[in-house]
């Protein structure tokens, strides 16, 4: 077992809940209590310190909701405070999301001294009108402001999150998008289409998006432009410059483990021969009252089926343009291979997955048609159509907020 570990932290509170989100997110209140539920999140890792003895944390992802809500004294707090739990690795990875809305003067410095050195800004677009429609609180502008803020802290290491496949937009509109996105020299891009999530807004009033066609369009002309600015695509939504890949994420597709605290987290560690999945009261309230309590873990833990395991483990990996080998499988996963071969070999007939230097990855096909060899690995008997479990699954795994364009056929 690898000793590796990343803690993924949940901060809930946004200024407005977008409506095409379906993360678990909650309009701020008045005053957020930041040092309150700062508290409130050590104790949660307290309560899981048991899972993580030996292991050295590798990379913290600080997600939401909207971080940059949160001040740099509450931020400090946070990261001193697991940093005196756990040790972290010498050239640990700390991103912070935030919405160039929320950037004050100066903050970024205060984050930066803090321990963040890695972050995501959450653009969307370039467009006003775009924005306008995604209930986006920041116009195009500040989206500029945001990153001569970053690098006047000297982060330079920063993600732009893009969306394409929005109302009303053309693969041109998409292209000018990306165009701006690029000219801003981030080190990575999401690059991700707009899907219609159960419980969002958009989802019961949705908007006329671009179909099928015009969305793929859109996917493959954006990808021509990112290749060509040097942005290597790694994962389904995921370009970077060389060496800038998102170790926190890559860690989720590679199926590595990870501690989940805050409201709503999940989290996944390997004891043994079983892997543990955690999962912590969802309401941002009902977590502030557990831990005014003192009653211990915020959440619940499961240990995952054996015959669940495979499909767990594909959900992330065949995401990955680096693929995977029989012995991640068998090392990450706590699995005989034995088991998966026949369904490999099934799925390399159809073309969907090819196998070089003994590692599997999706062909070109494959990439346009995930659903369908996630599905392939569901449990005996289990069906997407009638039970959903693709999508259920896919919001319990890996980055919080990276599964919502792979998921778009399931009820």
């Amino acid at each position: 077992m690898s000793t590796a570990l990343a803690v993924y932290v949940h901060l809930p509170w946004c200024v407005r809940k977008c409506p095409y989100c379906d993360f678990n997110s909650h309009a701020a209140p008045e005053r957020i209590p930041e040092l309150t539920y700062v508290k409130a999140l050590l104790a949660d890792l307290d309560a899981d310190l048991d899972l993580a003895a030996g292991r050295t944390v590798t990379s913290v992802f600080l997600g939401g909701g909207t971080p940059s809500l949160f001040g740099t004294e509450a931020i400090g707090t946070l990261l001193s405070g697991i940093a005196a739990r756990l040790p972290f690795a010498p050239e640990i990875e700390i991103t912070m999301e935030a919405n160039p809305g929320t950037v004050e003067h100066g903050r970024f410095e205060g984050y930066a001294a803090a321990g963040v050195n890695r972050v995501s800004l959450g653009a969307q677009s370039f467009d006003a009108a775009r924005l306008k429609v995604l209930g986006r609180i920041h116009g195009p502008e500040e989206i500029g402001i945001a990153v001569s803020e970053l690098r006047a802290a000297s982060i330079p290491n920063f993600n732009l999150d893009l969306m394409y496949a929005l109302p009303g937009q053309t693969t041109a509109g998409a292209l000018s998008d990306l165009a701006a996105g690029i000219a801003l020299e981030p080190a990575h891009l999401s690059h991700y289409q707009l899907t219609l999530e159960p419980g969002t807004a958009f989802y019961h009033r949705p908007p006329v998006l671009p179909d099928d066609d015009q969305a793929f369009e859109m996917q493959q002309a954006c990808q021509q432009m990112l290749a060509a600015a040097g942005y290597a695509q790694y994962e389904v939504s995921a370009y970077a410059l060389p060496g800038r890949q998102c170790r926190h994420n890559l860690n989720y597709w590679r199926y590595g483990d990870y501690l989940g605290i805050g409201a709503g987290a999940h989290g996944k560690v390997t004891i043994g021969d079983r892997i543990i999945r955690t999962e912590k009261l969802r309401m941002p309230r009902e977590f502030l009252q557990r831990a005014a309590q003192g009653a211990g873990s915020a959440g619940t833990r499961r240990p995952v089926p054996e015959a669940e395991l495979p499909f767990e483990f594909m959900l992330n990996a065949l995401r990955l343009s680096e693929g995977f080998t029989l012995a991640d499988f068998e090392r990450t996963a706590v699995h005989s291979s034995s088991s998966i071969e026949p369904t490999l070999n099934e799925l390399a007939a159809r073309g969907l997955l090819v196998e070089i230097g003994g590692r599997w990855r999706p062909t070109e096909l494959g990439f346009r048609f995930l659903n369908d060899l996630h599905a392939a690995f569901l449990p005996s008997g289990k069906g997407v159509a009638d039970s959903g479990e693709l999508y259920t699954a896919a919001k319990r795994l890996g980055p919080q907020r990276d599964f919502r364009h792979i998921v778009t056929d399931v009820p």
